[in-house]
């Protein structure tokens, strides 16, 4: 019997790192305006308390995403906990179950 193997396609290497100047200030800008809609609550908008609360669960959201994110792009538990100030074991208990 004559089996044909199929040639081995080489791995492409994982880029770990994109060059993004601007995440600091996009950080700030985000922090800036979550302040605003709380005070914008405070000043008396109690119709808006529950999207202002809602914005908590959104940035969970977002988290996980961004998480999820960086271990497809190559970053280890470990990397990502430290960066978070938490073990690699904390971090792959809050978001390794995501799909």
């Amino acid at each position: 019997m004559n089996t044909v193997k199929k040639p081995l396609t080489p791995r492409i290497p994982v880029q770990r790192r994109r060059d993004v100047v601007e995440n600091d200030a996009f950080a700030a800008f985000t922090r800036r305006i979550i302040r605003a809609h709380g005070r914008r609550v405070a000043d008396g908008d109690v119709e808006a308390l529950r999207d202002l609360v809602a914005l908590s669960a959104d940035l969970d959201d977002a988290i996980g995403e961004a998480v999820i994110g960086l271990r497809q792009f190559g970053y280890s538990w470990a990397e990502i906990g430290q960066r978070l100030g938490i073990s690699r074991q904390a971090a792959q208990q809050r978001w390794g179950d995501r799909p």
